[in-house]
């Protein structure tokens, strides 16, 4: 009997923590996410309806983003890693094992879109926003002197990154907090950061809504959306 695919402790969090935040994932749905460590791969369930974010994030901009462009890395990731050798490994190993290599330049963008998505969907949630409460609070104080400050970096990050990227709150080896942005498909994960929070700064997901208003989303984003609970459970202890 084939053994059961090897699930990373990545996507068990994210699993978990979508439901943990009020998510409207089945528990059918969050096992076949989770059966997804390895390939091939589908596109996991969305931790909420498609018209929860309203009115930051409509549900015509969710609808495209998460249905036709996450969908075509997903579709994208399988094709290209049929019958290879990265075709069993789990996304977060197919991420690492092509970073950098301008051979498999392909399979990375697809698979660190797939894997940047599923983090940035459970980096939101309804209602949320506002200051963090609680462990991350404080490490957020320890590591930006204050709430304030942390905003003021992130928002800085994710309007100046220029073209398509993302911004994130990540978390080094010395488990000091710090905020970065990453272009196109790059993340932070690839490089050995624990990954708390991501803002996806690529077009498609805000011009419907605020059209060239970058700095519109992004605010938007980070008072009213933003899931402090998840970014909890990534905390390294």
């Amino acid at each position: 009997m084939r053994p059961p695919p090897r699930v990373t402790i990545t996507r068990r969090r994210l699993i978990s923590a979508a439901l943990a935040a009020g998510s409207m994932v089945s528990l059918g749905g969050a096992r076949r996410a989770l059966s997804q460590a390895s390939g091939p791969f589908s596109l996991p369930p969305l931790p909420y309806p498609e018209d929860a974010l309203i009115p930051v994030i409509s549900s015509t901009t969710i609808g495209f983003h998460y249905g036709k462009h996450h969908r075509a890395y997903v579709d994208n990731l399988n094709k290209a890693v049929e019958g290879t050798d990265l075709a069993h490994k789990s996304l977060e190993d197919i991420v690492k094992a092509t970073a950098g290599d301008p051979a498999r330049v392909g399979v990375f963008n697809n698979a660190a879109q797939d894997w940047n998505h599923i983090f940035y969907w459970n980096s939101m949630r309804p209602n949320g926003g506002g200051a963090p409460n609680g462990a991350i609070a404080d490490r957020v104080k320890d590591s930006f002197g204050d709430f304030a400050t942390f905003r003021q970096e992130f928002a800085t990050a994710a309007v100046t990154q220029f073209g398509s990227g993302w911004a994130w709150l990540v978390q080094g080896q010395d488990k000091k907090l710090r905020v970065v942005k990453t272009a196109n498909a790059d993340t932070p994960m690839a490089r050995g950061l624990t990954c708390l929070l991501t803002c996806d700064v690529w077009e498609h997901a805000y011009y419907l809504d605020y059209q060239n208003r970058r700095p519109d989303y992004v605010n938007a984003w980070l008072d009213k959306l933003v899931n402090w609970d998840f970014a909890s459970r990534q905390l390294a202890q």
